[in-house]
């Protein structure tokens, strides 16, 4: 377990409850949070979609609204979640950020904001003992419509020495 603050989006938080192991987050890190946008977009506007239920019933997982100004910069490059994610992760030195989105990601780092995705959490999970395989739950996302690029399938898997 770290000691940091990972704040999610809401595609990492559906593709992780689709595998069934939104847990993981907790076990990797004190404290999980996402913008109130976030969490409204996944239980509210997304009610009976994957992973809606799911997330709803998270008693971990805790719920902020980003101050607005660091919202401003931010609304005008990504999609207001994502702008909402990076800005909550601004306002806590440390922490870092949930996102899939590739100009999300290069956002956050450019606002210097430490960031991981789904396949970074199944990786950080593999190494540290929480689960034994990768490759059955991003077999699991692609059947469920979640794209992931060969490349970084491969690269992963080679990291966590699944594929030679």
């Amino acid at each position: 377990m770290t000691n940091q603050t990972i704040v999610g989006d809401s595609s990492p938080l559906i593709a992780l409850a689709i595998i069934g192991q939104l847990e993981l987050l907790p076990k990797l890190y004190q404290r999980v949070m996402v913008p109130t946008i976030v969490w409204e977009e996944v239980t509210v506007h997304g009610a009976g979609l994957p992973g809606a239920l799911a997330v709803s019933q998270l008693t971990w997982l805790e719920t902020q609204a980003p101050a607005p100004e660091l919202l401003q910069p931010l609304a005008i490059l990504v999609d207001r979640g994502e702008a909402q994610v990076i800005a909550l992760a601004l306002s806590m030195p440390g922490s870092t950020v949930l996102l899939d989105d590739a100009q999300a990601r290069r956002v956050a780092e450019r606002f210097g904001v430490i960031r991981i995705g789904t396949l970074g959490i199944l990786r950080r999970a593999k190494k540290t003992g929480l689960i034994g395989a990768i490759k059955p739950y991003l077999m699991q996302l692609q059947e469920n419509g979640i794209y992931i690029r060969k490349n970084l399938i491969d690269a992963v898997l080679r990291d966590v020495g699944e594929l030679a």
